[in-house]
């Protein structure tokens, strides 16, 4: 791959982050906490004991079969089978990046825990969802929240709390 093409490619995922952000500001500016509080919800933890990875999510949530790797979970509400979480982890494969890019983008989420990652909002037309990616001692780890673009809005506050609870063990 030639300079120039690195170059263009870097500076894709620079203005993806960028246009993500922008995104996500507009987004999170119209949601709400009505309805969500931590302390009246009734949790269960889900710990993946493959990668030692964990977060809580509400108990009345069931789980779908989980994949026969064991590399993660998802798990969709009682009241509508189209609002889910997801989490996954896998070992991190080497790319051709920049390490100072990759170091700035990680840095606009951290966990409760003190671990950083990269937190993106996308709204889609029927779809929209909240992303969670870390990267930590070689294994990048997955975690999303998602539900219709109608109900984003009622679930945003339920899926960065659970965000911000992840925990690396």
């Amino acid at each position: 791959m030639s300079t120039t093409a690195i170059k263009t490619c870097k500076s894709r995922r620079v203005m993806g982050v960028l246009v993500s952000s922008i995104g996500t500001a507009i987004i999170c500016a119209g949601c709400s906490a009505n309805g969500f509080q931590s302390s009246a919800q009734k949790w269960e933890t889900y710990y993946n004991p493959r990668y030692g990875f964990e977060f809580p999510y509400p108990s009345n949530w069931t789980s779908l079969a989980p994949p026969d790797n064991t590399d993660g979970v998802t798990l969709v509400s009682q009241k509508n089978q189209n609002t889910e979480i997801r989490a996954w982890a896998g070992k991190e494969l080497p790319e051709l990046q920049n390490p100072e890019t990759i170091k700035q983008i990680d840095h606009n989420f951290e966990t409760a825990q003190g671990i950083s990652g990269v937190l993106i909002v996308e709204a889609g037309q029927q779809i929209s969802s909240m992303k969670l990616t870390i990267t930590h001692k070689q294994v990048k780890y997955h975690w999303q929240g998602q539900t219709s673009s109608k109900e984003f809005k009622d679930h945003y506050r339920l899926f960065y709390y659970i965000a911000k609870q992840y925990k690396i063990r």
